[in-house]
């Protein structure tokens, strides 16, 4: 398939694809004008060789389309092997900000560097992280993702690990609006109710969104129903979106939805009805992942006008600086210095 120089216009879905290389069916999907990413996941990835010939072989479809990927340390890492360093959950920052503030900060900043070069060197645009909820001791689902139960510490920690991420050329994405971590139901598979008012959460869980300001470039929200501020989940309640987040916060980024296909998201109904929902309630993309079939769907049945201002904010989220290639990220002083430091502090192996 030819390439399609198409002037960074990217549409509002972001979808998966299936394997670890395109199929007729993926190009299909990706070439379609209301596809705008592209998010891979652990069975994309094989070993560095194969993942960077699959972002190349998107960009060949594309140029225009986010290939982004949920890769924070710990638990949540798509590529563990063939030379990417298996980062450490965030909780063990927020130990180590209990012991040394500074030391803490500084390996913050080295884990978004070391994060983000890597997945850059391979073609990809952004992570989604950090997690910005915090630790109830509540939430399975989130647990050791979270930095601290402080918001004041997430707030530090998180603002220093996208520095990192920034100095390697990649926006962030902080997750999920206005907190997952009181909730003990998980949204991939539940549909969870946090019966807090919303003073209780503004003084909380909301705090980070609040004071990381414009460090902050986009938004996933939760897909946690909060009945005693709105009755749709956060990510399908203009309450949340519009008022909460850009009127009272004054955020300027980009809001993804969560997973469409996750059952947190299944009271919006069918996946278009649902799609309909996110960005009628101010999302600028939605993602629909594991489900080629509602993939399709969606693209066939979802009709809305390409939003000039969400392109815009889109375009922001694209590798800031050409990225070095494996072999030279090796050889380079900021990320030997990095791997050093997270080694040092036995953060990673």
């Amino acid at each position: 398939m030819n390439k399609k120089v198409s002037g960074k216009r990217p549409g509002p879905v972001v979808l998966d694809v299936v394997g670890k290389q395109l199929n007729a069916e993926d190009e299909r999907r990706i070439a379609h004008p209301l596809t705008g990413g592209v998010i891979l996941f652990a069975r994309n990835f094989e070993s560095r060789a194969q993942l960077t010939a699959l972002t190349r072989a998107i960009r060949e479809v594309r140029d225009d389309v986010l290939i982004c990927i949920d890769h924070e340390g710990g638990r949540v890492q798509r590529a563990k092997t063939d030379g990417f360093t298996h980062l450490p959950a965030m909780a063990r920052l927020g130990g180590l900000w209990d012991r040394d503030v500074l030391l803490a900060t500084k390996a913050a900043i080295a884990c978004g560097y070391v994060l983000a070069a890597e997945l850059r060197a391979c073609g990809i645009d952004l992570s989604f992280t950090p997690v910005l909820d915090l630790d109830f001791g509540r939430s399975a689902v989130i647990g050791d993702r979270a930095f601290h139960a402080d918001p004041r510490v997430v707030t530090m920690l998180a603002n220093h690990l996208t520095h990192g991420l920034l100095l390697a050329g990649m926006a962030n994405c902080g997750k999920h609006f206005p907190g997952h971590g009181y909730v003990e139901a998980d949204s991939h598979v539940a549909i969870p109710v946090d019966e807090r008012t919303l003073d209780e959460i503004l003084a909380h869980d909301a705090r980070p969104y609040d004071w990381m300001g414009q460090a902050l470039a986009s938004v996933m929200p939760a897909h946690v129903i909060y009945p005693k501020v709105d009755p749709n989940p956060a990510g399908f309640s203009r309450f949340w979106l519009q008022d909460i987040l850009r009127a009272q916060l004054g955020f300027e980024g980009v809001i993804f939805s969560d997973d469409l296909s996750m059952e947190g998201a299944s009271v919006a109904g069918t996946v278009t009805q649902a799609a309909h929902s996110a960005l009628s309630a101010g999302c600028d993309m939605v993602l629909i992942c594991n489900h080629p079939d509602r993939a399709d769907q969606l693209l066939s049945e979802l009709d809305v006008s390409i939003d000039k201002t969400s392109q815009r904010r889109i375009r922001k989220l694209f590798g800031r600086k050409k990225p070095l290639d494996w072999n030279k990220l090796q050889q380079e002083g900021e990320y030997r210095a990095a791997q050093r430091l997270l080694k040092e502090l036995e953060l990673i192996a």
